[in-house]
Protein backbone atom coordinates (compact mmCIF):
# COMPACT_ATOMS: atom_id res chain seq x y z
CA UNK A 1 0.00 0.00 0.00
CA UNK A 2 2.04 2.82 -1.49
CA UNK A 3 -0.24 5.87 -0.31
CA UNK A 4 -1.23 4.23 3.05
CA UNK A 5 -0.06 6.44 6.15
CA UNK A 6 1.13 4.09 9.23
CA UNK A 7 -0.27 5.17 12.69
CA UNK A 8 1.01 4.08 16.06
CA UNK A 9 -1.94 2.67 17.82
CA UNK A 10 -3.33 2.06 21.07
CA UNK A 11 -6.07 1.47 23.78
CA UNK A 12 -7.11 3.54 26.02
CA UNK A 13 -10.51 1.90 27.72
CA UNK A 14 -12.37 0.11 24.83
CA UNK A 15 -11.61 3.01 22.53
CA UNK A 16 -8.59 1.41 20.08
CA UNK A 17 -7.02 5.33 18.69
CA UNK A 18 -3.86 6.21 16.35
CA UNK A 19 -1.67 9.17 16.16
CA UNK A 20 0.28 9.96 13.20
CA UNK A 21 3.95 7.42 13.87
CA UNK A 22 5.84 10.35 12.72
CA UNK A 23 4.59 12.25 15.61
CA UNK A 24 5.69 9.45 17.92
CA UNK A 25 9.38 9.81 19.90
CA UNK A 26 9.21 6.83 21.54
CA UNK A 27 6.62 4.19 23.75
CA UNK A 28 7.94 2.82 26.84
CA UNK A 29 6.25 1.11 30.39
CA UNK A 30 5.37 3.10 33.39
CA UNK A 31 7.49 5.79 34.58
CA UNK A 32 8.00 7.54 37.45
CA UNK A 33 5.90 10.83 37.79
CA UNK A 34 5.98 13.87 39.77
CA UNK A 35 2.39 14.97 40.58
CA UNK A 36 1.75 18.39 39.97
CA UNK A 37 0.00 21.02 42.32
CA UNK A 38 -3.38 22.74 40.89
CA UNK A 39 -2.39 21.03 37.17
CA UNK A 40 -5.34 20.65 34.76
CA UNK A 41 -7.15 17.28 35.91
CA UNK A 42 -5.85 15.16 32.76
CA UNK A 43 -2.40 16.53 33.83
CA UNK A 44 -1.13 13.54 35.76
CA UNK A 45 2.05 14.72 36.52
CA UNK A 46 5.84 15.09 34.85
CA UNK A 47 7.84 13.13 33.77
CA UNK A 48 11.67 12.79 33.80
CA UNK A 49 12.70 11.11 30.06
CA UNK A 50 16.65 11.14 30.37
CA UNK A 51 16.28 14.90 31.49
CA UNK A 52 13.90 15.86 29.60
CA UNK A 53 10.81 16.86 31.59
CA UNK A 54 7.80 15.61 29.87
CA UNK A 55 4.05 16.45 30.96
CA UNK A 56 2.59 13.02 31.36
CA UNK A 57 -1.35 13.40 30.12
CA UNK A 58 -3.64 10.70 31.42
CA UNK A 59 -5.59 10.19 28.29
CA UNK A 60 -8.66 8.15 30.13
CA UNK A 61 -9.00 11.63 31.84
CA UNK A 62 -8.54 13.90 28.85
CA UNK A 63 -11.29 11.65 27.03
CA UNK A 64 -13.36 11.90 30.16
CA UNK A 65 -13.24 7.66 30.83
CA UNK A 66 -13.47 6.36 33.95
CA UNK A 67 -10.11 6.35 36.02
CA UNK A 68 -8.08 2.71 35.05
CA UNK A 69 -7.72 -0.01 38.08
CA UNK A 70 -5.59 1.25 40.36
CA UNK A 71 -3.37 -2.27 39.71
CA UNK A 72 -3.41 -1.31 36.25
CA UNK A 73 -0.37 0.83 35.47
CA UNK A 74 -0.27 3.29 32.05
CA UNK A 75 2.17 2.86 29.47
CA UNK A 76 3.56 6.07 28.13
CA UNK A 77 3.54 7.21 24.04
CA UNK A 78 5.57 9.87 24.02
CA UNK A 79 5.00 12.63 21.00
CA UNK A 80 6.63 15.05 19.41
CA UNK A 81 5.09 18.94 19.69
CA UNK A 82 6.01 22.08 18.86
CA UNK A 83 5.96 22.30 22.37
CA UNK A 84 8.40 19.80 23.39
CA UNK A 85 7.81 16.39 24.57
CA UNK A 86 4.35 15.01 25.31
CA UNK A 87 3.55 11.51 27.09
CA UNK A 88 0.11 10.34 26.60
CA UNK A 89 -0.96 7.80 29.30
CA UNK A 90 -2.74 4.84 27.73
CA UNK A 91 -4.07 1.22 28.80
CA UNK A 92 -1.87 -0.88 25.81
CA UNK A 93 0.54 0.37 23.11
CA UNK A 94 -0.63 -1.70 20.22
CA UNK A 95 1.12 -2.09 16.48
CA UNK A 96 2.08 0.42 13.99
CA UNK A 97 -0.20 -0.08 11.26
CA UNK A 98 -0.62 1.75 7.84
CA UNK A 99 -4.10 2.25 6.32
CA UNK A 100 -5.37 3.58 3.13
CA UNK A 101 -5.94 7.39 2.92
CA UNK A 102 -9.14 6.67 0.99
CA UNK A 103 -10.48 4.61 3.93
CA UNK A 104 -10.51 7.81 6.41
CA UNK A 105 -14.03 8.60 7.33
CA UNK A 106 -15.69 11.83 9.75
CA UNK A 107 -15.83 11.13 13.36
CA UNK A 108 -19.24 8.74 14.02
CA UNK A 109 -22.34 10.64 15.75
CA UNK A 110 -21.68 8.03 18.61
CA UNK A 111 -18.71 10.17 19.49
CA UNK A 112 -19.77 12.55 22.20
CA UNK A 113 -18.01 15.03 24.73
CA UNK A 114 -14.37 15.28 24.89
CA UNK A 115 -13.38 12.54 23.01
CA UNK A 116 -15.43 14.11 20.25
CA UNK A 117 -12.88 16.99 20.01
CA UNK A 118 -10.14 15.13 20.18
CA UNK A 119 -11.06 13.08 17.11
CA UNK A 120 -10.28 14.05 13.84
CA UNK A 121 -11.78 10.64 12.43
CA UNK A 122 -11.89 7.18 11.89
CA UNK A 123 -10.89 3.95 9.40
CA UNK A 124 -13.17 1.19 9.87
CA UNK A 125 -10.54 -2.00 9.99
CA UNK A 126 -11.84 -5.57 10.20
CA UNK A 127 -14.66 -5.30 13.30
CA UNK A 128 -13.26 -2.03 14.89
CA UNK A 129 -12.61 1.74 14.50
CA UNK A 130 -9.04 3.36 14.28
CA UNK A 131 -10.03 6.42 15.79
CA UNK A 132 -7.59 8.72 14.86
CA UNK A 133 -6.20 11.46 17.51
CA UNK A 134 -5.64 15.08 17.07
CA UNK A 135 -2.33 15.11 18.18
CA UNK A 136 -2.41 19.36 18.53
CA UNK A 137 -5.91 19.27 20.96
CA UNK A 138 -4.63 16.01 22.88
CA UNK A 139 -1.57 17.59 23.98
CA UNK A 140 -3.08 21.28 23.72
CA UNK A 141 -1.13 23.88 25.55
CA UNK A 142 -3.06 24.48 27.88
CA UNK A 143 -2.84 21.30 29.38
CA UNK A 144 1.50 21.24 29.19
CA UNK A 145 3.39 22.75 31.75
CA UNK A 146 5.38 25.35 30.82
CA UNK A 147 9.14 25.06 33.04
CA UNK A 148 10.57 27.99 31.08
CA UNK A 149 10.03 29.97 34.18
Amino acid sequence: MADGTQYCTFWVGSLYLGTDVHKVQEVMRTLEMTPVPLAPHAVRGLINLRGQIVTAIDLRRRLGLPERAADQEPMNVVMRTDDGAVSLLVDEIGDVIEVNEDAFEPPPDTLQGDARALIKGVYKLNGQLLLILDSVKTASSELTLSLAN
